[in-house]
């Protein structure tokens, strides 16, 4: 082979890699609508799944548009910067389509793509039964091509001002990803409220059961599957020398292997332990898990990461409850899982491998809590104006009588779960 063969080889095998990572992370969204339809009353199931299909819909174009766009334009803060790869990512930009000199751009915006896909899923969930389907398309583009992107520009590049200035370090995106999307949420629940019956008149919580839990954990095993490519997807493969992270630090598929694995059996045996045995947080308590140790999953031992996990899960078991006390519905948990372990995962690389030496820059605790307190505010401060400017439109919310009706038949003029007995007599 001649040295230009070998070039397009590598080449063709980064592309590779990189399109099936992108392929399999459809199953998180698979995942995400099985997941929700279980949760969800069956007067909502199909408007909850049609929900999810548009998502990838709405988000996809925009993300094309400008998303795209903003993550090599903002690494800096505010102030965007001009240079080849912001002129590169722009939607009429030559690589920006089947530049047959370009093996990279469009497996690298595919796989992106699905991690704005993700961010819009979580706050999916939360808010089923009750918000108008056009407040929360609006909603889920700019979560998904604005907001976490925005958050990845500051945080989840080699250039990212977080990482160069405070060795901010979140290589599974626990905080620009999972704590961006569920901050996000809070602020969009906090205009929405509760869904009709959550809550009786003294302001007690009431159980809303899902229509079918089988469903949901089946649901919940796809998004694990696709947790596996989300993070493959995270690292940078190189023909040539180690796998390296994000940062471009230096690590191996052998520490995803390990410690995914290890983070998920800890997570969901901590939720196990801390909901005695409830099934939903016990599976939860698996993807809890899962997001813990994304901060850090580039250097922590397997053993760490099951710890790591284990506190996750009970932490998403605890902090799910006190939200659902506190008057804030969030129908699958979001907030709590997303959340709280999206900010477990950040403090816990501080805690655990702030200074580990395989950067030039040395992580830091001080660069996780300054990370922590970006996220978070960078999710809920749009989340919650951008909702509250529907709520004051009457755009946010559906009425009464259609909540009660269930959206299926309100929304969509279709039941969407035909019920059985119903079902019988037609077959008779």
């Amino acid at each position: 082979m001649t040295p230009d063969d070998i070039e397009l080889f590598a080449k063709k095998t980064i592309e590779t890699f990189y399109f099936w990572t992108g392929v399999l992370m459809w199953l998180i969204h698979a995942g995400f609508m099985v997941y929700e339809a279980g949760v969800t009353r069956r007067k909502n199931v199909l408007m909850t799944m049609m929900k999810n299909l548009l998502t990838c819909a709405v988000v996809t174009p925009s993300f094309f548009l400008f998303g795209w766009w903003i993550y090599y334009a903002f690494p800096h803060g505010v102030l965007p910067v001009s240079n080849a790869l912001t002129a590169a990512a722009l939607p009429w930009s030559a690589h920006m389509g089947p530049n047959l000199q370009d093996n990279i751009t469009g497996v690298f915006w595919f796989a992106f793509l699905l991690f704005s896909f993700t961010t819009a899923s979580i706050m999916s969930g939360a808010v089923i039964e009750r918000i108008q389907l056009g407040a929360y398309l609006f909603l889920a583009m700019v979560l998904g091509s604005v907001v976490w992107i925005l958050a990845a520009a500051w945080g989840w590049s080699d250039t990212a001002w977080l990482y160069t200035k405070f060795g901010f370090h979140d290589w599974g995106a626990g905080g620009c990803v999972h704590t961006v999307a569920a901050a996000f949420t809070f602020g969009v629940l906090l205009n929405l409220g509760a869904r009709i019956g959550k809550y009786n008149d003294r302001g007690e919580p009431q159980v809303i059961l899902p229509h079918n839990l089988p469903l949901t954990m089946l649901g919940l095993m796809l998004i694990f599957t696709g947790f596996y490519a989300f993070y493959a997807a995270c690292a940078v493969f190189q023909t040539t020398g180690p796998w390296m992270s994000i940062y471009l630090t230096p690590m191996t598929l052998s520490s995803l292997a390990f410690t995914v694995t290890m983070g998920f059996a800890g997570g969901a045996m901590g939720a196990f332990i801390a909901s005695r045995g409830e099934p939903y947080w016990t599976i939860s308590g698996g993807l809890a898990g899962m997001i813990s140790i994304a901060s850090g999953l580039d250097v922590y031992h397997p053993g760490l990461g099951y710890l790591i996990g284990f506190a996750g899960g009970m932490i998403a078991v605890r902090f799910g409850n006190f939200l659902e006390r506190r008057g804030i519905d969030d129908a699958v948990g979001a907030i709590a899982v997303h959340g709280g372990a999206g900010l477990w995962s950040m403090l816990a690389m501080g805690l655990f491998a702030s200074g580990y030496p395989q950067h030039d820059l040395k992580t830091s605790l001080g660069g996780q809590l300054l990370g922590m307190l970006i996220m978070v505010a960078l999710g809920f401060v749009p989340g919650y104006l951008l909702s509250l400017i529907l709520k004051l439109t009457n755009r946010l919310r559906v009425s009464r009588e259609d909540e009660l009706k269930g959206l299926d038949i309100a929304e969509l003029g279709i039941e969407g779960v035909v019920p059985a007995g119903e079902l019988s007599l037609a077959n008779d």
